[in-house]
């Protein structure tokens, strides 16, 4: 029997019920990720009781599994919103609020989260060599323009642009969310359109993935690719010898490490290596002139060829198939 007026008991799952079908962003099914993670603790929880007393279950669980803290961070951040919109926007038929305030979450930070491993130019090579052929262009592509990994997995041939007064292309990966047939591109990261420039090594990938899909830059099979974080790769990483402890980060983020520290090195300004690490400047890079693109091209020229003379030109495929 329900009492007019009183509020209704509510559970968490109904409230992430309720965010999950009312929310539209680009990282939505990350979030749902975070949702299943809470639900089997919190689930038939009333969403009144939420709070850190409650939670501790839950966190000491995620850290006895050797869940990172920053992982945990990220869970309990989707959940602190969930409260917010539950006490400050959302209303029942009565008018009122689900829960009166959102209670304080303390995301946790252990000082736990692993270190980026740039590579060297000899762990390059010998990572390289023994990735399979489609992931080896995707991380050479990777580690000479910047580009995350998301951005290499769904770099698409109708977002290159042609530069003809530098007789060279560049790629724009934009910055919003795009349906497309075979799936959402949910946008960059940080919510602005991104130039890609081209080294020679960059423009040799480019050139070798040219007629291998009508749609993607880098397919596998006849389909994109949907991470390049794989058992090859992880395989690939322990057989060539580099850290396999969990205080340094194994995925391709390093590589992006790899391209910025090799930008540093080169002396490339701090100005211009934002540009190339795509860190958010509010600049609109579909503005930039043949002469900022040609600034940028020579800043990535100098980041493809080693002191110690070591070849990062793209293997030759053994047939025009896609492997």
């Amino acid at each position: 029997m329900s009492v007019y007026g009183a509020r209704p008991v509510r559970t968490f799952r109904d409230a992430a019920t309720k965010y999950l079908n009312e929310t539209d962003k680009r990282s939505l099914a990350r979030d749902a990720y975070c949702l299943k993670k809470l639900e089997p603790h919190i689930g038939d929880m009333d969403i009144t009781h939420v709070h850190m007393g409650t939670l501790q279950a839950f966190i000491e669980a995620r850290k006895a599994d050797g869940v990172k803290s920053k992982t945990i961070s990220r869970e309990l951040a989707v959940l602190r919103r969930i409260l917010s919109l539950a006490a400050r926007a959302w209303r029942d038929e009565h008018n009122k609020p689900w829960i009166d305030t959102a209670p304080l979450l303390e995301l946790p930070d252990w000082e736990d989260g692993a270190e980026p491993y740039p590579l060297n130019w000899q762990e390059q090579e010998r990572f390289f060599a023994l990735l399979p052929e489609h992931l080896r262009c995707m991380a050479l592509f990777k580690v000479n323009t910047g580009l995350r990994e998301q951005g290499v997995c769904w770099l698409r041939w109708d977002w290159e642009v042609n530069v003809p007064e530098l007789n060279t292309s560049i790629f724009i990966t934009p910055g919003k969310r795009i349906e497309y047939e075979d799936g959402i591109w949910r946008g960059e990261k940080n919510k602005e359109d991104q130039i890609v420039v081209l080294n020679q090594v960059a423009r040799s990938v480019i050139a070798a993935q040219r007629g291998l899909h009508p749609v993607y830059v880098f397919p596998y099979e006849g389909r994109r690719i949907g991470n390049i974080h794989t058992t090859s790769w992880k395989k690939a990483w322990q057989k060539a010898g580099l850290p396999v402890d969990g205080s340094y980060n194994k995925g391709p983020h390093n590589l992006k490490h790899t391209f910025g520290r090799r930008l540093r090195s080169a002396g490339v300004s701090l100005e211009t290596r934002k540009v190339l690490l795509h860190h958010k400047s509010g600049d609109i890079t579909t503005h930039y002139s043949g002469a900022e693109i040609q600034e940028l091209i020579n800043a990535v020229e100098r980041v493809c060829a080693s002191e110690e003379g070591i070849s990062l030109t793209i293997l030759k495929r053994s047939s025009g198939k896609p492997r």
